[in-house]
């Protein structure tokens, strides 16, 4: 979907960027497949911020979204897109007719690119390789655009959900599938692990520009103060003399090194790993 600019009406409305969603459904979601959230606004069961920058934010509802995929060999129509607050990408309500009792049989996916109302989707052990049909890693073509990637068979999607992410089948290997990450790391996922044909929808949302600290305020994000402007009693990079950069390298307020350092420590998946996001890039 395209982007959406605003006349400068005021000055919130200048410069103004958002993604177009005149397509998606204007209803209520479907309320068997919702349920209510409760805000926490960063704070843990004793009343204490444990996640700082959270707070308020418009009330919303959790849509149930079928990670797994695993309804092999039926066919569904997509009714309709929608959008969906608690993520970034769009989603798709696939109908998938009635069940022996005449109960409609409905499901949430995320909605890949170039999916469109009453197209068809399935899932399958191997199908079509159309943007919507799910399938093994292990029986797609070399060279296939994925998202929604298992890690674990049965365990549902975890990989490139998010607006706009794609992963890539570069080949195979005794049992394992070799893809491709948007960061360029490159790794082993077992060949019976579901992944979805296809890109994320909602590539544009990264291209918006909220014009205002209120609308950030209605999404739940609350400001940070830079470390920069406190007290040496607050956070390593305050105090000092007049404006100062910090003097250090940039850390947390708690004085672990952040903007690059790598934290990861994983020996269990690390050894899936063939090329590493890190590696520099020829």
């Amino acid at each position: 979907m395209a982007l959406k600019q605003y006349n400068p009406t005021s000055p919130a409305r200048r410069g103004l960027v958002l993604v177009d969603k005149s397509q998606l459904w204007k209803g209520k979601p479907v309320k068997a497949l919702t349920e209510g959230k409760n805000k926490t606004g960063g704070r843990n069961n004793k009343g204490h911020v444990t996640s700082r920058g959270i707070a308020g934010g418009h009330k919303q509802k959790y849509r149930y979204i079928d990670f797994k995929r695993r309804n092999w060999g039926v066919e569904g129509t997509v009714e309709r897109l929608e959008y969906d607050p608690n993520r970034t990408a769009f989603i798709a309500l696939v109908n998938y007719g009635t069940d022996a009792e005449g109960k409609v049989q409905q499901a949430y996916i995320l909605a890949p690119q170039r999916l469109g109302v009453g197209d068809k989707v399935i899932a399958d052990k191997r199908t079509d390789v159309k943007p919507g049909n799910a399938m093994e890693l292990g029986q797609m073509p070399v060279g296939t655009i994925v998202h929604n990637v298992e890690m674990k068979p049965m365990k549902g999607g975890q990989i490139a959900r998010s607006a706009g992410t794609y992963v890539q089948v570069v080949g195979r290997d005794r049992g394992m599938v070799i893809v491709r990450l948007n960061s360029g790391e490159q790794r082993y996922i077992h060949g019976e692990c579901m992944a979805t044909v296809g890109a994320v929808s909602n590539p544009d949302n990264q291209n918006q520009n909220l014009g205002k600290a209120g609308r950030s305020r209605w999404m739940g994000s609350r400001p940070l103060t830079r470390g920069v402007a406190k007290n040496p009693v607050d956070h390593p990079h305050g105090g000092g003399e007049g404006r100062t950069s910090g003097g250090r390298h940039p850390v947390t307020p708690w004085g672990k090194p952040t903007k690059g350092a790598r934290t990861r420590h994983n020996k269990a998946t690390d050894k899936m790993i063939i090329r590493s996001r890190h590696a520099r890039k020829k």
